[in-house]
């Protein structure tokens, strides 16, 4: 039975770009609507499904707010733009795993509270199929 790995040193990149300071990252919430294709002479009472389209859900983050931060500032331009733009969540290097997707950053927000450190949260809105690559090479 395999051990658990700490999320320690997983990245999201933007691009080429690492988002810094990350505290947290979402996975993706991929899910897959079902059609009713129950007749009036289905058999056994129960409804008949199919699989109809899926949807590759969102990712959201949040960390600490670095203005200066290339990936922090790439996701802000992300939002401004309405780009669709390319994504990885790389997990560290033992698991030699990454998801890739494309996505549009629906959503940015800072945060100053008084007990607290600047922080920022973002969500991005996957758009078409996110890949889970196993066995990846670092």
């Amino acid at each position: 039975m395999a051990e658990a790995t700490r999320a320690l040193g997983t990245k999201l990149m933007i691009g080429t770009n690492a988002v810094g300071n990350l505290s947290s990252i979402g996975g993706i919430e991929a899910s897959a609507e079902s059609i009713d294709v129950t007749a009036l002479d289905s058999s056994g009472g129960y409804r008949r499904k199919i699989a109809g389209f899926k949807d590759g859900g969102e990712v959201s983050i949040s960390g600490f707010f670095a203005p200066d931060d290339v990936g922090q500032a790439a996701i802000y331009a992300a939002f401004e733009s309405g780009a669709t733009s390319s994504y990885k969540i790389v997990f560290p290097p033992s698991l030699n795993a990454q998801w890739e997707f494309s996505g549009v950053v629906t959503g940015f927000s800072t945060s100053a509270e008084l007990e607290d450190a600047l922080t920022f949260e973002a969500t991005i809105t996957v758009s078409g199929e996110p890949i889970l690559n196993l066995a990846v090479t670092p």
